[in-house]
């Protein structure tokens, strides 16, 4: 290195080390007895032949150059050592403690005439060179092993430095192993590498800069990092600190070229670290995350390698890196990296996009969207964004703008794409259309293979457009017709592509036999599922045949992820599990839970019931019902008995992180799978009738139900469970048993969902009915499951008599009675009427004793008023 020139003295001091003990400390406890070549040069010594030469070659002393050969190990008997020992040659008058017991002493001379005077006879040279046992390791270059041994004998901080300018050409020079470069690990010690690192001045009797030590210091702990078992080594780690320290320098605006170098330095070595987990999770221990944030947004000296480090670990720790309750350090980041987008025009433009879209991967979506109102990067990365996919660019600048708007929309939502207040729409169609055209350029007319190859820009694609087609489902954005026709023609060519693709994973997963199938085919073709069910639960028509032949295959796929979630769920849930890991990357995906709304509408069309009830389908959306079930009417664990006390005191229990979603997706779920039950039920009553399933699926909402707590998260739910009940119940009353006390209490349940959707009470006028304001919000999904519910209860009547008994005793007969008695003649809407008319004529045939009842309440005024003409005829007649 060219350090050398700068510190002679250390350079000169590496050639004293010519004459060592082999012991450590001779038998007395006393350090080893040290010769240096001016004092052997100076000594006066008697002339003998000389030893035999060692060949000319450089001597691998730290890049010192020197003629003369390689230091020579010899074995000399104890006969002429007393004279060379007692003229004055050594460091110290120590000759007496010589361990004279020892079979010989090792010397190291520099040329054949440094001992003229020793006789030739006395020279047997050694074979190897090391300075510790004969049973070292062979493939160990033999410089390494020598200057191992003179760091580990040197005796001060200056002699252990001379060493190390010669260990720093010797990893660059030699064929150092991993073996080789550990001795000189364990040579030098962690803590004098830690001492350099640190160091602010020179070292006492050395005239070397402290940066030339620290830079000796990084260059050596880089070599040793190319090592896997070195980078791993836990002491080694403990540097972390004191590199991201020196990487800090480069912040000062006054920091110099010599210190800019070391910076260099630190940055390359926290890259090598971070190549392995054991150093990622170094450098997140030690406070990494924040000094990088602080580099790049001061835009300091290698500003772009701290976000290079960020980016990785971001991309190894996901939602780990970042601090979920101070979300501070993450935008500060994310407002710098987007300015760079806005007013960058070159490559590193497209570069910074693929930057950007691993840190949003890795933060925490929820805390991270909730704080970001005040915070305008959303707002440039929109911007950014729009004028790249806007410009004519090539396919290496087009594939990471696509991939960072697949994240922004999987993290802000659609709305995020119309943030324009000029032309909302605009940017939003050219996503769409870019996607749809690269979808089917990635997947047309190609093979499995050839389709993997680009699998995370498809997959990228398949987000934006399964979001976006759901959100269009919604109805919120408004088209023109122009508009629609487009998108809808550049969505099929989409969607017909994605099912051409996914027959071709079919064939080979059927010639295979799943044999050679990967693990990134199998993720590949749950993904193709899962957007093709956004897909089918929007458009019912398109391209109905080839569906249908791989429906089959989309169910055992659907089937398969979605036991293998549940298997994870119920794994994970205890965070006291041993095996338990909150580790998203390892998380299964539910393809079943996402494809429930199509499933509603292939079991309206007889040839996909006919595939799904052939599968047994059935029994497995049971199982499905019961584990989602479990989500939303989820119980904490009991407290321990020290904190039952603080626990009694809260009015609702803190729900585990994530539940609250977990919670809302569940009742999606549960929704869709009454819907699909339904339609079976009413499309397929013979088989529910003979179907232990359906029989098994009407014991478990009879049982459960009245534990679904009432809020207004759970009304829509509870009116499609009870409305399923009362399906079950008809088509299953010949297995009802009079004694069982569960339907009781579901009918108490499904009696307070129908009773409580109209009343007077609340309207503008007291004698015109209207929907209640609880139900209001949501009444267009409730609307339907309340006439199918009071239609369904009153056939049930027929057929379970004695529920009629308790209805009465509920008093919703004579309340709802009282009601219509209130309500103005010709205000009561005709479907309404009808269906309170039918239940009332139905409970009265079904139950004599209802008959007073109802007359006693006036019921004749009522059906005067309301024009009830079957319900009159049956009470009084013509």
């Amino acid at each position: 290195m060219h350090y050398f020139g700068t510190a002679p003295f250390s350079a000169r001091l590496l050639l004293g080390f010519l004459f060592v003990r082999p012991n450590i400390v001779d038998h007395q406890g006393q350090p080893p007895l040290i010769i240096t070549s001016e004092e052997l040069e100076s000594s006066t010594l008697s002339t003998p032949p000389s030893p035999p030469h060692s060949p000319q070659q450089p001597y691998a002393n730290g890049g010192i150059s020197s003629p003369s050969p390689p230091p020579t190990s010899v074995d000399c008997d104890d006969t002429w050592l007393p004279s060379v020992l007692s003229r004055g040659c050594l460091l110290r008058q120590s000759c007496g403690r010589l361990c004279r017991s020892a079979p010989c002493y090792k010397f190291f001379s520099t040329d054949s005439t440094t001992f003229p005077d020793i006789p030739s006879a006395v020279f047997k040279f050694r074979l190897d060179f090391s300075f510790g046992s004969k049973m070292e390791d062979p493939t160990v270059p033999e410089p390494v092993k020598k200057i191992s041994a003179m760091l580990k004998q040197s005796r001060s901080d200056l002699e252990k430095v001379a060493g190390l300018f010669g260990v720093a050409q010797i990893v660059k020079k030699e064929k150092c192993n991993s073996k080789a470069k550990e001795l000189l690990f364990q040579s030098i010690g962690i803590q004098f590498l830690k001492k350099l690192l640190l160091a602010n001045s020179n070292f006492e009797g050395d005239d070397c800069p402290p940066h030339v030590y620290k830079s000796v210091a990084l260059s050596i702990l880089e070599s040793f990092c190319a090592e896997p078992e070195l980078a791993k080594n836990k002491d080694l780690l403990t540097i972390v600190p004191a590199i991201l320290d020196i990487a800090q320098l480069g912040d000062d605006e006054d920091c110099d070229d010599d210190n800019l170098i070391i910076v260099s330095g630190a940055y390359e070595l926290l890259r090598c670290i971070a190549v392995y987990d054991e150093g990622k999770n170094a450098l997140l221990e030690k406070g990494a995350i924040a000094k990088l944030i602080e580099t790049y947004s001061n835009q300091s000296f290698k500003s772009d390698e701290a976000l290079q480090i960020l980016v990785i670990l971001a991309h190894h720790f996901g939602t780990k890196t970042w601090d979920k309750e101070d979300p501070k350090y993450f935008h500060s980041l994310m407002n710098k990296v987007t300015l760079d987008i806005e007013t960058e025009q070159c490559e590193r433009k497209y570069e910074l996009c693929g930057a950007l879209q691993a840190l949003l991967s890795s933060c925490h979506q929820e805390a991270i969207v909730s704080s970001s109102s005040d915070e305008c990067w959303p707002q440039s990365i929109r911007k950014g964004l729009s004028d790249i996919l806007a410009a004519k660019i090539t396919k290496n600048q087009r594939d990471p703008a696509l991939k960072l708007c697949s994240v922004m929309i999987e993290t802000f939502g659609v709305e995020w794409a119309l943030l324009d207040n000029d032309k909302p729409k605009q940017f939003l169609l050219l996503l769409i259309h870019l996607c749809s055209v690269e979808v089917r350029m990635q997947l047309e007319e190609k093979s499995v293979d050839a389709v993997m190859k680009n699998a995370d820009l498809v997959l990228s694609c398949f987000t934006t457009l399964e979001l976006t087609v759901t959100y269009i489902g919604t109805d919120v954005l408004e088209l023109d017709q122009k508009e629609k026709q487009q998108l809808y023609t550049a969505l099929k060519g989409a969607f017909s592509a994605i099912l051409t693709t996914l027959k071709k994973f079919l064939i080979k997963s059927v010639k295979a036999e799943n044999k050679s199938v990967s693990i990134d085919e199998k993720h590949f073709t749950l993904a193709i599922i899962r957007v093709l069910a956004a897909w089918l639960a929007q458009e019912t028509n398109a391209m109905r045949s080839t569906v249908i032949e791989v429906l089959p295959f989309i169910l055992c796929v659907a089937n398969d992820s979605f036991y293998a979630y549940r298997t994870w769920y119920v794994k994970n849930k205890n965070p006291k599990s041993d095996e338990a890991g909150n580790d998203d990357n390892q998380k299964p995906t539910d393809i079943l839970k996402a494809l429930l709304p199509a499933l509603c509408h292939f079991t309206v069309e007889e040839k996909g019931r006919e595939i799904m009830l052939q599968a047994k389908e059935e029994d497995v959306l049971v199982e499905c019902f019961s584990f989602h079930w479990s989500i939303v009417n989820y119980k904490p664990p009991p407290p321990p008995k020290s904190e039952r006390l603080k626990m009694a005191k809260r009015t609702e229990p803190e729900l585990p992180p994530g539940m609250a979603d977990a919670m809302k997706d569940s009742r999606a779920a549960l929704v869709s799978m009454c819907n699909i039950f339904m339609n079976i039920i009413v499309l397929e009553p013979r088989l529910v009738e003979a179907s232990d399933t359906f029989y098994s699926l009407l014991k478990f909402i009879l049982n459960n139900l009245t534990d679904l707590k009432r809020n207004e998260e759970n009304l829509v739910l509870h009116a499609n469970m009870a409305v399923l009940g009362l399906l079950l119940l008809k088509h299953q009353a010949k297995k009802v048993k009079k004694n069982d006390f569960s339907i009781c209490r579901y009918i108490q349940c499904t009696i307070r969902f129908l009773w409580d959707a109209f009343n007077v009470d609340e309207s503008n006028d007291s004698e015109v009915l209207v929907v209640s304001m609880e139900y209001k919000k949501y009444w267009m999904d409730l609307m339907e499951l309340w006439f199918l519910g009071m239609q369904t209860i009153s056939v049930v009547l027929t057929h379970i008599p004695w529920i009629s008994e308790f209805i009465m005793e509920t008093g919703w007969a004579q309340g709802m009675v009282e009601t219509l008695r209130k309500v103005r003649v010709g205000t009561l809407p005709p479907n309404t009427r009808h269906a309170y008319e039918d239940f009332l004529l139905h409970l009265a045939k079904t139950n004599n004793d209802v008959v007073p009842v109802l007359k006693k309440l006036d019921i004749l005024t009522v059906c005067r008023n309301h024009l009830f003409m079957e319900l009159g005829k049956f009470l009084f007649g013509d």
